[in-house]
């Protein structure tokens, strides 16, 4: 898509005065699919040079806004942590050719707010966090079950940038439990459901994402049984909350949330050993 109204494209190393109309660039996969005729100027954080993905000296991982899928996944396959499946496995839900794997961004994914966003997913499960900058430099951290606040609405302010997630490490112990479904084979996510185990403490997580117009994650103190998760599944989304576009009706994306919610129960109830 050529971005017509753009007049401008400004390297984001430099210092100037944020003005409507101003767009931040990464891999533009999304920026460049579709028309954005409030653009005027393209500002270019391909040589902010950050790290793309890399353990900090607590153990938990930081993931730049500007890693590209591709980068996470190679990296995602050498990650010594039990949840280091789930890396591959959001990454692979993009369901996207390799070229869009090279220049997408794990920022970007987040920032656009689409309810199938995989990287959303991922961040969501793992206690992620975002780490915020205004243009007055002023950084401000915010989970990413609070960053997404609708269908492509979040929090970010006029100009504010996403930096980083990062993952803490004690997420990175977690045993997880991966289920997605679409209306189609290679189709876009119609619900995506991940649960984790802790084995510090034997809590349990269950997210969901696709299916719904924001993250929703549900915390045990222990891995519930079946009516226990499909009453708390039940009370926590509400008839609103449900997805409804052409990619799965609101009946069809709850029904799959909660058999495929019962699944990932299952599958992390066997590998604990429970009879």
């Amino acid at each position: 898509m050529d971005l017509n109204t753009v007049t401008e494209v400004r390297d984001a190393r430099e210092r100037f005065p944020w003005r409507p109309g101003d767009a931040w660039l990464a891999g533009g996969t999304f920026l460049f699919s579709e028309p954005q005729p409030h653009v005027r100027r393209l500002v270019d954080l391909g040589r902010m040079g950050w790290r793309p993905v890399g353990r900090l000296p607590d153990g938990a991982l930081e993931i730049a806004a500007t890693c590209t899928i591709a980068e996470l996944s190679r990296y995602g396959r050498t990650l010594d942590a039990p949840a280091a499946p789930l890396v591959e496995q959001c990454c692979r839900a993009f369901l996207a050719s390799f070229k869009i794997w090279h220049l997408a961004t794990v920022g970007g994914n987040l920032c656009t707010a689409l309810p199938a966003g995989p990287m959303t997913a991922l961040a969501a499960a793992l206690d992620g966090s975002c780490l915020l900058r205004s243009q007055a430099g002023i950084l401000r951290r915010v989970p990413v079950t609070e960053f997404i606040t609708g269908a492509g609405e979040q929090v970010l302010g006029a100009g504010e940038l996403l930096r980083s997630v990062t993952l803490p490490a004690r997420a990175l112990h977690r045993r997880t439990a991966f289920r997605q479904a679409s209306l189609s084979r290679l189709g876009r996510s119609g619900a995506l459901v991940v649960a984790t185990l802790d084995p510090a403490d034997a809590s349990c997580t269950l997210t969901v994402t696709a299916a719904t117009v924001r993250p929703v994650r549900l915390r045990f103190p222990a891995l519930p049984d079946a009516a226990v998760l499909r009453d708390a599944l039940g009370s926590a989304v509400r008839d609103g909350d449900w997805c409804d576009d052409p990619h799965g009706l609101p009946d069809w994306r709850r029904h799959m949330t909660f058999r495929l919610a019962e699944e990932a129960r299952r599958e992390l109830d066997e590998r604990t050993g429970h009879p």
